[in-house]
């Protein structure tokens, strides 16, 4: 059984959850490739020193070049703020070692343009964490669609909806401060990966970003606050989407509906473990939504629980994703979401403003 040398950067929200399923990894899926928590990396040497005993890391850095350098650090998960992503990615890509890189995929569509280029150059595995997606219930849609079950799609509503900045009294932070830490570049991201998932490409767009609460305690908010989308896909489907830090009520709003010609599906994030299910099928006294609640029988839920119902969590999202990032390593082929499949969103995002901004129709071909 191999091992390989892990370093993480950034120890909060992000750092811990990697750091986590890093640990787990092994036992959920007795993966072939082990991770060896080699390095963490913080902001400063007391930060990186509390991580490293709380994770379990053999040593402990401030400064993210050394820890891309060493050579005890074989493959490299990026959980910085974005605007660090493209450098890291750019080191680690240099001396040939994988990268497992949080989303969105840079501060910007150029960031990750320059990323996916640098990824292209190595020739290492690379992949961008977007999480929800992988949740038995999601994996499920995405295979019921693939296999037609409920016909060609014709509609698609999802939305990305929390409430942390729902009170206008609520200060400044980073949140309020660079396009990269508004809705559209915290929020937007993870449900427009879910729509390119389970209907494919997105041809056009037109979009309105907005902030609301432009004065917050402390000082100027910056960044968007909500926005929505109406776009056109390639397979002739319309489509709808709305993100929103603002959202009064909604704690992870992360929620699709899918319309077919022989059914329609239904998931909402907030019970991430069913999903509901519409077939045209059987009478009409009895015919209607399903619910049905994850188990055994549907992708990756198994090696968490034998007992259907019993669901699973946000960590164990991560953990699907390390096991994916590991299997990438060891047969040296990408699995999806890969860096490109980043920059995708990152192309539907820089059209949503575009379209926000000159109040108009965009194609994403343009991007």
């Amino acid at each position: 059984m191999a091992e390989i040398g892990i370093g993480i950067l950034g120890g909060g929200y992000m750092g811990k959850a990697h750091s986590v399923a890093m640990s787990a990894v092994g036992a959920v899926f007795d993966a072939k490739l082990r991770p060896r928590l080699e390095m963490i990396c913080a902001s400063t040497p007391e930060s990186a020193e509390k991580y490293r005993k709380a994770y379990g890391f053999a040593r402990a850095t401030d400064d993210w070049r050394v820890l891309v350098n060493d050579a005890g650090v074989e493959a490299i998960v990026i959980a910085t703020p974005q605007d660090l992503h493209r450098e890291i990615a750019e080191a680690a890509f240099a001396l040939g070692k994988p990268v497992l890189c949080e989303k969105p995929l840079g501060a910007s569509l150029a960031d990750s343009r320059a990323m996916v280029a640098a990824a292209e150059r190595a020739g290492v595995p690379n992949m961008v964490g977007f999480n929800y997606i992988r949740t038995p219930a999601s994996q499920f849609a995405r295979q019921l669609i693939a296999q037609g079950e409920i016909g060609d799609i014709t509609w698609f509503r999802g939305e990305h909806t929390e409430d942390f900045y729902a009170d206008p009294e609520s200060p400044v932070s980073w949140r309020t401060q660079g396009d990269a830490n508004g809705t559209m570049g915290d929020l937007a991201p993870h449900m427009i990966n879910a729509a390119l998932a389970l209907l494919g490409p997105i041809e056009k767009l037109i979009a309105e970003v907005e902030t609301v609460h432009s004065a917050r305690p402390g000082g100027t908010v910056t960044n968007d606050d909500h926005a929505q989308m109406m776009c056109r896909f390639a397979n002739g489907a319309m489509g709808q989407m709305y993100f929103s830090r603002i959202a009064t009520g909604r704690k992870m709003g992360y929620a699709y509906e899918i319309t077919g010609t022989k059914g329609a599906i239904r998931f909402d994030q907030e019970d991430q473990n069913a999903l509901w299910l519409y077939k045209m099928d059987g009478d009409d006294a009895t015919r209607g939504f399903a619910k049905i609640l994850t188990g055994p029988a549907h992708p990756d839920y198994e090696p968490f629980c034998q007992g259907p119902g019993h669901g699973t969590g946000y960590q164990d999202q991560i953990i699907i994703e390390a096991r994916d990032f590991l299997r990438a390593i060891e047969t040296g082929q990408n699995i999806w979401p890969a860096f490109e499949d980043g920059m995708e969103v990152n192309r539907v995002i820089a059209a949503a403003m575009a379209s926000s901004r000159d109040k108009n129709w965009k194609d994403i071909s343009e991007f």
